[in-house]
């Protein structure tokens, strides 16, 4: 019988006998046998073992000490070969509520396994941008460990802006290895040995003491050259203190000279490059390296990725990191957070440190300080005319914005909003939706990239609800970039009312956020709001006409 035929055998029996113990110690013996002649489909067997395991635990609580033992076995197996089961097992004598990665776990998988492809050779670098408090420098500090067990004559090198921060990696890569108690590492790499440590210069040496120690742990400003040869990992975390430093260009410029001089030049050619921390600058550290290999040609065939995970999702406004048993944050501290941002006058702070998306102050147009809120009360009586303005889109990223404009004389009142980046299937009744609830009298349409059939289908959709709306469509000017239009239009929509926070629909707080977002200076994201807030202000000021009925005056 051939191996395949028997793996599926073997694993077969466990899932029609999955109250007895004895399948699952059949499986575990099969696999260990196949690791000892294939590495690669040993870890493949094991994965699907471990799935059995799991669910058995879950299930036949008879037998569960018997079947988790076995699970553990196999963590312990993968554990030099898989990051995950290396976390896992790492802490597997801590209680659960004391563990880090387990509690971590469901949200920060995708990221240990981008590290897995960056230590597999499938990537060459790899950034990392998170909230402050999340856990990831306390997961790179067990990646470090991990990979001086699978490689202690490889040197690495770790770097940050502050000597405290690196002190801190350098005793918690000690702990991991010295505290037998808690941690499992000597049980996971049994034939690697601890041969020296020196806290002054914050390096750690296994198997044995060497030139360019297997961890160095040195700050930017420290002294770099000289001090490691990288050929394994050059990991660099939080390159920038704080908004402070952010904001000094001269304090930016001298952190890239450090980059440029000091700590890139100490990686050999195959060493890996992983940057983490938090996006505060476009031309901070990690900015100007990301917009590097991904722009310039010399870097083309460079395998990179870049992982970007914000407080709240864009989407959902749900908090990504409420991790189990509280450890985390929830939805609540992170709209807490961004409440008393937008009290201090202070988004970019907000959008930098939370949501990853550097902040230029001095080239943001829309700012909550300088701008104009209402709480959800409209004045008294109809207003002389309602209009709207959508800016259409058709999946793929870009938003639908459509933003929907009260006016009482010359005063103007956005008391509603599309914005929405799904299938046009979805989008267009809900324009269509928007129209008819808000009475809409005029709404203009930009007709780039398919907006005239969009406009078409609106119209007839709202024409079978009864309600009467002039909808036009009219291209954005050729003539004019969409950031001058935007910038020309930004003293009149500062005018505007907008609902204040607590006031507003998800849809309706995404829409705010992407205006909040936009800067002049550098690249946007997407700028659907702000773009659709501009055609809305011309739509206004030279739009269509209103007509007002007036008694003669003789």
């Amino acid at each position: 019988m051939d191996q395949e035929t028997l793996k599926k055998n073997i694993f077969k029996a466990i899932g029609q006998q999955p109250y007895n113990a004895q399948r699952y110690s059949d499986g575990l013996s099969f696999v260990l046998n196949v690791f000892d002649d294939d590495i690669k489909t040993a870890l493949e067997y094991s994965a699907e073992l471990k799935e059995l395991c799991l669910h058995g635990i879950k299930t036949q609580h008879a037998i569960r000490g018997e079947i988790d033992m076995v699970y553990r076995k196999i963590l312990l197996m993968e554990a030099p070969y898989v990051f995950d089961s290396y976390l896992l097992y790492l802490e597997i004598r801590r209680k659960p509520r004391e563990k880090f990665y387990l509690p971590r776990r469901d949200k920060l998988l995708p990221v240990v396994q981008d590290l897995q492809d960056l230590e597999d050779d499938l990537l060459d670098e790899l950034f990392i941008s998170m909230p402050p408090r999340v856990g990831k420098t306390t997961l790179v500090m067990f990646f470090l460990t991990w990979i001086a067990g699978r490689h202690p004559e490889m040197s690495n090198l770790y770097s940050a802006y502050s000597d405290v921060i690196t002190s801190a990696l350098y005793s918690g890569i000690l702990e991991v290895i010295r505290d037998e108690f808690t941690y499992t590492w000597h049980e996971i790499f049994p034939n690697v040995k601890l041969a020296h440590t020196d806290a002054q210069d914050e390096t750690v040496d296994f198997d044995r003491q060497k030139r360019y120690p297997t961890i160095t742990c040195r700050s930017l400003y420290g002294t770099l050259n000289g001090a490691c040869d990288c050929q394994g990992y050059l990991i660099s975390d939080d390159l920038i203190g704080g908004i402070e430093e952010a904001l000094n260009k001269d304090r930016l410029r001298s952190a890239q000279s450090k980059v440029e001089n000091n700590l890139i030049p100490r990686a050999k050619e195959r060493a890996k490059l992983l940057w983490i921390g938090t996006r505060w600058s476009l031309i901070d550290p990690i900015g100007v390296r990301m917009e590097l290999v991904t722009n310039d040609p010399a870097y083309a065939d460079r395998r990179v990725k870049i992982i970007s995970i914000p407080a709240l999702d864009p989407e959902t406004e749900r908090s990504n990191f409420e991790y189990r048993f509280g450890v985390g944050f929830s939805t609540k501290f992170y709209l807490q957070r961004r409440a008393s941002f937008e009290r201090q006058d202070d988004m970019a702070s907000w959008f930098a440190q939370y949501q990853q998306e550097p902040i230029e102050r001095d080239g943001a147009l829309f700012t909550p300080g300088s701008m104009k809120f209402y709480n959800g009360i409209l004045p008294e009586g109809e207003p002389d005319v309602v209009k709207m303005a959508c800016d259409t889109a058709f999946g793929g990223g870009d938003y639908v914005s459509a933003p929907v404009a009260y006016i009482y004389g010359s005063t103007v009142y956005i008391a509603d909003a599309v914005f929405d980046n799904a299938d046009k299937k979805i989008t267009r009744p809900e324009v269509v939706s928007l129209i008819v609830r808000n009475k809409v009298k005029f709404a203009q349409f930009e007709a780039n990239n398919g907006g005239e059939d969009y406009a078409e289908y609106v119209d007839e959709k709202v024409r079978s609800a009864g309600h009467r709306c002039t909808i036009t469509s009219k291209p954005a000017p050729s003539h004019t970039k969409k950031e001058v239009r935007i910038y020309n239009a930004a003293p009149d929509i500062r005018e505007w009312y907008f609902l204040e926070d607590g006031k507003r629909s998800p849809q309706y707080s995404k829409f705010m956020n992407n205006l909040f977002s936009f800067k002049i200076n550098g690249k946007n994201k997407n700028d659907d709001a702000p773009d659709s807030c501009a055609m809305l202000a011309d739509l206004i000021n030279n739009g269509l006409a209103h007509v007002e009925v007036v008694a003669r005056p003789f």
